[in-house]
């Protein structure tokens, strides 16, 4: 999904202007992320959660030189499919799966 993505769906189901939808999508995922940095967790009904998750500090090998190198403790951002979400992407699998057999 893609910020011109979120633009389209918005101008076609609204009506507004293309700057106005492209405005409305740019404060969504402002929003979003400012809920993510706030509360360190933003969930959507029927889409999934999104949670920061802590990753400790490790080391880790350089492929090229084989030598071992320390890597930072960060964060990152998960996401979990709400189960309605799982379906729905299952049934496409499926129905792609068939569509590819027949053909």
């Amino acid at each position: 999904m893609s910020k011109k993505f979120l633009t389209d769906v918005i101008q076609q189901s609204s009506g507004l202007t293309g700057v106005a939808s492209g405005q409305v999508a740019a404060d969504l995922i402002a929003a979003i992320k400012a809920e993510i940095v706030e509360t360190r967790r933003f969930s959507l009904p029927d889409f999934g959660s999104f949670a920061v998750r802590e990753t400790p500090k490790r080391s880790a090998l350089n492929p090229r030189t084989g030598e071992k190198v320390a890597v930072k403790a960060g964060a990152t951002v998960k996401f979990k499919a709400a189960p309605s979400l799982k379906e729905a992407a299952f049934a496409g699998v499926k129905k792609a799966r068939r569509k590819a057999a027949k053909g």
